[in-house]
């Protein structure tokens, strides 16, 4: 259902435009499925199959989406000029943001905001965290979390990475549970 063969300048002006005013992903795949679709350069099977090609791919969804477009309107030449279009101006950006933060980072009032944005952040965080354990420091459960927070803040002091944390506290959490319920019988009515 093509119309006519688009050029590669075609191709970099369309993946330009519908991947750099997207953060990417999925929302500028389908930008992209809308425009070539109206053009007759793809087709809905072709997208989907460019979809889960690019779902299979390590790293951005989105470049190996755009090498794999390219690829099927005008070969080599295609799949680089879209996959530049689609990373080199984020790229631009990233650098030009980092440039900027790196000096913003210099500035004393930046510097107290940043520490006070992590302070208030804490704070939310352990708040959450209280919410989440009230329910279980009561009777029994009270000694459970008492272990498991002391078993916590050890391997904390060991410097054990978060993830065995996590890892250890729920081996610790299971094995010291307590032992189910059983089964309330049902009543007919």
């Amino acid at each position: 259902m093509r119309f006519d063969k688009p050029t590669v300048r075609d191709i970099a002006w369309l993946v330009f435009y519908d991947v750099n005013r997207t953060l990417g992903g999925l929302a500028a795949m389908e930008l992209l499925r809308r425009s070539l679709g109206r053009r007759g350069w793809m087709t809905d099977e072709g997208h989907g199959l460019f979809v889960a090609l690019s779902r299979l791919t390590p790293g951005a969804n989105i470049l190996a989406y755009c090498v794999a477009l390219g690829w099927q309107l005008a070969h080599w030449q295609g799949a680089l000029v879209s996959l530049a279009a689609a990373s080199v101006p984020a790229s631009i950006l990233i650098a030009l943001l980092s440039a900027t933060l790196a000096r913003v980072d210099e500035q004393p009032v930046v510097r107290a905001v940043i520490a006070v944005a992590m302070i208030v952040a804490t704070l939310l965080v352990l708040s959450s965290a209280w919410t989440l354990l009230k329910p279980y420091i009561k009777g029994t459960n009270a000694t459970r979390a008492g272990i498991i927070a002391a078993i916590v803040v050890a391997l904390v002091l060991m410097r054990v990475t978060p993830i065995r944390i996590l890892l250890v506290a729920a081996v610790v959490g299971v094995a010291m549970a307590s032992p189910a319920a059983p089964p309330v019988a049902e009543v007919d009515q």
